[in-house]
């Protein structure tokens, strides 16, 4: 088609020159390292890592057993001798701006990342007790959760109180995960990724499969406001 528009000012010229431009259709579908997330060289086997889910959820119908729909949260850390956990324990504080107002609000209280030391022993002998004990050797970790988040859907736009690392389980293409400006998608291939939740983040599941990240906590000093 043939178009010769009637104006000819800069943004004609913008839009003309985006789309003499292949966009990038490939690097979507890869790890691509940016301010606030990166990969470390810690890695484990992805297939003892799905083995271990599925070991875990014959032994706890916790949150629906993981559920496809929406978000659900199975804990391996626990405050010591702790038996039940509260939707606090859970999700935790955060801060967000919810409307028009783009004013800053806490969510929920804030959690002791440091009182959750010890691996849940209903998950003992299990690889993600590996995975507990090789991360504890190099930070301090505190709660630590496998999060699973259901096909086309999104986490809230927030900011956490401390950094955390992601370590893919299940995942998909439309995966992603957004640090402030930067999107990128991660992997489930064992790789273990920091990320800076201490900026404003989320993570969304545009795909049409479940996704499922074990997610730890790293229990240096937290923001508090």
């Amino acid at each position: 088609m043939t178009f010769h528009p009637e104006v000819q000012d800069r943004d004609v010229t913008t839009v003309t020159s985006a789309l003499s431009k292949k966009p990038d259709t490939q690097s979507v579908a890869n790890f691509v390292p940016g301010p606030g997330i990166t990969k470390l060289d810690l890695s484990f086997d992805i297939a003892k890592l799905k083995d271990a889910l599925e070991e875990c959820l014959r032994r706890a119908n916790f949150m629906g057993g993981m559920q496809d729909d929406g978000f659900a949260a199975l804990p391996l850390t626990q405050r010591p001798g702790q038996t039940e956990w509260t939707e606090n324990d859970l999700s935790g504080r955060y801060w967000l701006r919810t409307d028009d107002r783009y004013i800053e609000e806490p969510r929920e209280d804030l959690v002791s990342e440091a009182d959750f030391s010890e691996f849940n022993p209903e998950f003992a002998g299990t690889y993600f007790e590996h995975v507990h004990t090789e991360l504890t050797k190099r930070f301090p970790i505190g709660r630590t959760r496998v999060l699973s988040k259901g096909l086309y859907n999104c986490n809230s736009w927030h900011r956490d109180p401390e950094p955390r690392l992601h370590i893919p389980v299940v995942s998909n293409p439309g995966s992603l995960f957004v640090v402030n400006h930067h999107v990128t998608h991660l992997p489930a291939d064992g790789s273990v990724y920091f990320t800076d939740t201490r900026a404003y983040h989320t993570a969304l599941n545009g795909g049409e499969s479940k996704r499922v990240h074990i997610v730890a906590a790293l229990a240096y000093e937290q923001v508090t406001e």
